[in-house]
């Protein structure tokens, strides 16, 4: 079972096991295994085994793609017909999706089997999968601590085998700080590059899908079937996409990375430095150069993004309102009544304290102070990557300034829980690629190493990562009892 996805594939082609088998493998682990993890919202075994017998008929007629018969988890954040999708709260607890997310429809088209939809943040707002309506997700490697968030269901189900591999959204760095957080790889590409038709948006100008599994290589097969031009997306960028499996075993002698001091200095814990300047080590023997480089403005992403992503959010979820679907309080009075209440027991109290935040930075006498100068500061950030990356190929550094904290630790400091996002924000305001890989351990917990790439080189990313993948073994790892 502990096979990665294009193991799982060969194994398929070659008729070794059949998806059905495979799929049944996998509900059962699920069954025995995610009550202590609660890394699922709604196991779809029907769908799953249906879907699995559909592709074993693909299969035999050698009508298959790679992924044809691969069980995959889907974040409960894309629509997906006929199945809930709840988003994480109990405002859209009763929410059967009338259609499908392109996300979901790409996958489908691809073959593969719907294992479930897998728990997160509501609404995708946390850093740490503890504001779920459905109670938190706990890590694998420690179930007393936090798997990330907010895809931390998907990043906990690829980490203990529950699901080969997972899709995720990543707003302020919620791929990559759940990949890292659970030991495994994960890729939030470049903003515009994977359809968000369909994917219950939170902030639509930071909000993107990606992949979640073991290794690069894995990583890539998917990206085969998440990336393209969506016309239904405004928001979707019309650009060549290429075979991401293509170019993974190209050399990456003379790369030039970039290490920002601003990611290296306080904050940063020790332990967890040591493992990231270990991985750039590794990369040296590649035949890589190191060079130093600077984001001066990192220090104003959070307090940047937390105005833009909250003035977003208050727009975006300004449609739940107990009248057309999801959560409606019980006799209003009237229709001011059914607004307030309606809202007031359907959000949870991370999504009430940004949309109050959002609401107000929106506000007329505030928008300039707030909203606008924060969209300016955006500007300089992207600057910054733009400035660095005319003497370097990649940046480099950590994804987390800790591993993994205890549940519970931070839920009463909400700043402490923004800061531990410190390294990830910056790239989703610059709409730039990232990913997060296995790098090594701090206490027996995983540390992620982050990889940051220029505008639409996630194929050159995923080459980087798969090279470090090939002359290590951290992604290898298996969380015990798992």
């Amino acid at each position: 079972m502990h096979k990665t996805i294009a193991e799982l594939s060969n194994d398929l082609h070659a008729k070794k096991i059949s998806s059905v088998e495979l799929t049944q493998q996998f509900l059962e682990r699920i069954k025995k295994l995610d009550k202590t993890l609660n890394s699922f919202i709604t196991v779809t075994e029907e769908i799953a085994l249906q879907d699995a017998k559909t592709a074993d008929a693909q299969l035999a007629k050698g009508q298959a793609s790679p992924l044809t018969g691969i069980p995959f988890a889907q974040k409960d954040i894309f629509c997906t017909q006929g199945s809930k999708t709840s988003c994480g709260s109990k405002m859209l607890d009763n929410f059967i999706s009338p259609y499908d997310a392109t996300v979901i429809k790409n996958f489908k088209k691809a073959g593969t089997v719907l294992l479930g939809k897998t728990n997160m943040d509501e609404f995708a707002m946390g850093s740490s999968n503890e504001t779920s309506f459905y109670g938190p997700v706990k890590n694998p490697w420690n179930t007393d601590m936090v798997p990330g968030g907010s895809s931390g269901g998907s990043a906990a189900a690829v980490a203990a085998y529950l699901a080969p591999g997972a899709t995720g959204t990543d707003t302020g760095g919620s791929i990559r700080q759940p990949a890292a957080l659970c030991g495994i790889s994960g890729l939030k590409p470049t903003y515009g590059r994977v359809s968000r038709y369909g994917m219950i948006a939170f902030a639509s100008s930071l909000d993107q899908g990606g992949p979640f599994a073991k290794t690069a290589e894995d990583l890539a097969l998917m990206m085969n079937v998440m990336a393209g031009f969506d016309e239904r997306d405004s928001t979707s960028v019309d650009h060549p996409v290429p075979d991401y499996t293509a170019t993974l075993n190209d050399s990456i002698q003379g790369l030039r990375i970039g290490l920002p001091k601003e990611y290296f200095g306080e904050g940063l814990e020790s332990n967890v430095a040591k493992v990231i300047e270990a991985a750039i080590k590794e990369y040296e023997k590649l035949g890589a150069t190191i060079h130093e480089v600077s984001l001066p403005n990192t220090t104003l992403s959070i307090p940047a993004y937390y105005v833009i992503a909250p003035a977003e959010c208050s727009s975006n979820l300004a449609r739940y309102d107990g009248v057309r679907f999801g959560h409606r309080c019980k006799d209003p009075i009237d229709l001011e009544d059914l607004y307030k209440r309606s809202r007031s027991e359907g959000f949870g109290s991370e999504v009430t304290r940004r949309i109050m935040v959002g609401t107000y930075a929106l506000s007329a006498g505030y928008y300039d102070a707030y909203y606008l100068k924060a969209q300016k500061i955006r500007g300089l950030i992207r600057r910054d990557f733009i400035d660095a990356f005319k003497n370097v190929d990649v940046l480099m550094g950590p994804t987390t300034p800790s591993t993994a904290f205890k549940i519970g630790e931070k839920t009463n400091d909400p700043i402490s829980m923004y800061l531990s996002d410190i390294y990830t924000i910056a790239i989703n305001l610059a709409g730039l690629p990232a990913m997060s890989i296995p790098a090594g351990f701090v206490n027996k917990l995983p540390v992620g190493l982050q990889l940051i790439g220029n505008m639409f080189t996630e194929a050159r990313l995923l080459n980087i990562a798969h090279s470090f993948q090939t002359a290590t073994d951290w992604h290898t790892h298996t969380p015990e009892g798992f």
